[in-house]
């Protein structure tokens, strides 16, 4: 097995970067108010500079940095990017479990014989992220979901850690403890208390100071990811919950009409992937990106699915004069897609 973790780097403050050009060279917080009693989402790395981290008071962050820069979240823009990222990503790793908006596994071993062809694998879904979205990710490849997690950590940001096989606990080993998925306060606090700093100390321990250090299911199970034996499959699945298309151009192009025609065309394929699975959609998006590779999507919902081309079509062009309206100017990428899909068709009366 050959799987990969992919953790994309600060991405909350990167996608607020990347919409807001100016706040690249300053430090950086996204999450609540500092005056109140807000928390730290994410920082981007000129904030992590000053001891800024996640979770942290918003409050305690503003004390260490009084010139940092303070945002709200948007979530609904990060799902847009999110879901550009692992449209990316599907199209050189099939097979993802996502675990949040910015991480997930892939199956590498679908597309990889073997860890050197892997490394290449990873560095080209690196790089469709960063020409999909301009986003960076980093990324640890290994034989269990364990021992990728902590190697895509190894190199932020924009990092590549490769961990073959038979070097899992060669790898872990100098690692404190407190970085193995599962050991929470109580059992670091119990470890730590018998000097079990490292998940290689935890990796050592027979079975009697095992049971009595971390009793029941959970010693084994530690120790056994201490040891990188983690027999976890990708939780996926194989329903289709969406289909889209969309098109890069050569060129930017800021004729509506022209655009409009590619729109019609996106349509039509997209009306006829429902047909070839004798599925209909309820909703219907339209996604475009600027040159500054900023993204914009917006959807409607039907009351009643559909599969009809002309309607889809009719739908995303006055969602992409929406996107339009909201922010005019040239397109370097215009896609449509329909999601809320259903296994039936419906029949629609001719007059």
């Amino acid at each position: 097995m050959i799987l990969a973790h992919l953790d994309l780097d600060a991405f909350f403050a990167a996608v607020e970067e990347l919409e807001q050009p100016e706040l690249r060279s300053k430090p950086l917080v996204v999450g609540g108010d500092p005056h109140g009693r807000g928390v730290v989402a994410t920082a981007n790395y000129e904030a992590r500079k000053f001891g800024i981290h996640s979770a942290m008071a918003a409050a305690e962050a503003l004390r260490r940095c009084p010139h940092a820069v303070f945002v709200r979240p948007r979530h609904t823009l990060y799902r847009e990017y999110s879901q550009a990222v692992w449209t990316a990503v599907r199209e050189v790793v099939p097979t993802v479990e996502r675990t949040g908006l910015d991480e997930g596994y892939l199956d590498i071993g679908e597309v990889a014989a073997d860890f050197a062809r892997a490394r290449v694998v990873a560095e080209a879904v690196q790089a469709a992220v960063r020409g999909a979205t301009s986003l960076s990710c980093s990324l640890g490849v290994a034989s269990s979901k364990v021992v990728a997690k902590i190697a895509s950590d190894r190199r932020k940001p924009g990092g590549l850690t490769v961990v073959p096989a038979g070097r899992e606990a060669e790898f872990l080993a100098p690692f404190d403890v407190r970085r193995l998925p599962g050991v929470g306060p109580r059992a670091e606090e119990r470890l730590s208390r018998s000097g079990v700093e490292t998940i290689g100390a935890l990796a050592a321990l027979p079975d009697g100071e095992l049971r009595r250090l971390l009793p029941g299911k959970l010693g084994p199970l530690l120790r056994d990811r201490a040891r990188g034996i983690d027999p976890r499959p990708l939780e996926t699945t194989s329903e289709t919950i969406s289909i889209s298309t969309e098109e890069t151009f050569d060129r930017d192009i800021a004729d509506v009409e022209q655009l409009k025609a590619e729109v019609r065309r996106m349509a039509e394929r997209v009306a006829e992937r429902l047909g070839k699975g004798s599925q209909t959609a309820r909703t219907v998006t339209t996604k475009v990106r600027y040159p500054d590779f900023s993204i914009r999507s917006r959807s409607t919902t039907l009351p009643v699915a559909t599969d009809d081309s002309g309607r889809i079509a009719e739908l995303a062009c006055a969602l992409l004069d929406r996107a339009l309206t909201d922010r005019p100017g040239a397109l370097r990428l215009v896609g449509v897609g329909v999601s809320g899909l259903e296994d039936h068709r419906q029949l629609a009366l001719l007059g």
